[in-house]
């Protein structure tokens, strides 16, 4: 039989009228549930006790973790639902919080809730924690605020969240079986010139200066490695260091993001990516109400890429283009980051006025060209590692099954 601990609570009975109490449950969501069949609307509840607390403490240690997308988008999609219901803001955030199963979000809706009931809007409440709740996020909700429509925008704010998990819950799957050739291949290289291969370095070196060329070749490289390990691995670690530190930089993180768009192959279905999430974003904040210039900007910073934040901060005003006065989609043009099948439809939408649609549409199509893409570019880099790692363990065999020949043939 499961332990129960006891939670101390304060309710709302069905007449109004507060009260305060004791109930036994397995956890505070049953605790929640027994009281809330019983007719009462809980406003605060928690273990009573210092051995219940230290139970609860227990059951709910191990979530005590930053909150993963996952968490942050079956959050927006409870608080739309909770809010298309009829409930009011308040009541949506406390039961939101009720049901979260991430300890620390569940705090942070819940401080929300306290702001929320001293006045404080739910979009500023939320913001106070960027980590978790970017400004595309707070934004769009301010916006669903103000113009009436709250529930409306969090939904779509809930569906952009889930695209966006789904969409990276793809790209890890699909990587996993080239991410384990690649450690086998680099795991397999390092066994051969750290172990095998200096076992017979003593018995190619009886046999003479005669040595085949791979085999030379060979004996010199895995020579170096087991002498000078530590000079290697140093030269790696600085490598890494310094390459973090120059792209931590305004001007390196700036080269990355254009390298990768043009990196062959590869960059295509990257750019693709980053549009259809510019897109989607974009639409998003639209949709919400956000003024449109405020929308490019915030739009370009969730893009995750500096040639488009930049692009769309000028377009958006800061480099004078879109305080014109002129049509978004002129200025994305003359901006040079933003490929015709984006500023055709955001032309299509200004003309028709119903802009967010024409870019959902947009990031659908290059939804479907990324998935495309990515699972030719994994078709492609299977073999080419397989090879990789079959041709480099083939040198290794003849460099090493050569000079036995040779010996054989001499022996004769």
């Amino acid at each position: 039989m499961a332990q129960t601990i006891a939670f101390a609570y304060t309710a709302l009975d069905a007449a109004g009228a507060r009260r305060s109490g004791v109930v036994e449950a397995e956890s505070r969501e049953a605790a929640v549930a027994q009281l809330s069949a019983e007719g009462r609307y809980v406003l605060e509840i928690h273990p009573k006790g210092a051995a219940a607390s230290a139970a609860a403490s227990g059951a709910a240690g191990g979530r005590r973790r930053m909150p993963s997308r996952q968490d942050i988008a079956l959050f927006t999609r409870r608080m739309a639902d909770m809010s298309a219901a009829g409930l009011p803001l308040d009541r949506v955030l406390q039961v939101v919080a009720e049901q979260s199963e991430s300890l620390t979000l569940k705090e942070v809706a819940e401080e929300a809730l306290n702001d929320v009931r001293s006045g404080m809007p739910v979009s500023q409440a939320l913001a106070r924690h960027p980590k978790m709740f970017p400004q595309v996020f707070t934004q769009t909700l301010r916006a669903g605020e103000a113009s009436g429509q709250f529930a409306e925008v969090a939904g779509r704010l809930a569906d952009f969240q889930e695209t966006e998990v789904t969409r990276r819950s793809q790209i890890t799957s699909a990587l996993v079986y080239p991410g384990v050739l690649t450690f086998t291949a680099i795991g397999v290289v390092i066994f051969l010139l750290t172990f095998v291969v200096p076992r017979l370095s003593g018995v190619f070196k009886d046999l003479g200066n005669d040595l085949p060329i791979t085999t030379k070749m060979l004996l010199s490289s895995t020579d170096f490695v087991t002498k000078n390990w530590i000079l290697v691995v140093a030269s790696l670690v600085g490598a890494v260091v310094a390459a973090r530190l120059y792209l931590a930089t305004s001007a390196g993180a700036f080269a990355r993001d254009k390298f990768v768009l043009q990196a062959p192959v590869i960059g295509k279905v990257i750019e693709k990516a980053t549009v259809s999430r510019f897109a989607r974003v974009l639409g998003t904040l639209v949709y919400g109400g956000v003024p449109i210039l405020e929308a490019l900007e915030i739009a370009g910073l969730s893009a995750g890429n500096r040639m488009f934040q930049v692009s769309a901060r000028a377009v958006g005003g800061g480099g004078g283009e879109g305080a014109a006065g002129r049509p978004i989609a002129d200025a994305m043009r003359d901006a040079g980051a933003f490929p015709p099948v984006l500023t055709h439809m955001v032309a299509i939408g200004e003309e028709t006025g119903d802009l967010p649609r024409m870019l959902e549409r947009v990031a659908q199509s290059l939804d479907f060209e990324v998935d495309t893409g990515m699972r030719r570019l994994i078709s492609l880099v299977e073999p080419i590692i397989v090879l990789s790692m079959g041709g480099f363990v083939g040198f290794v065999v003849l460099s090493v099954m050569l000079p036995i020949f040779q010996a054989q043939q001499t022996i004769k």
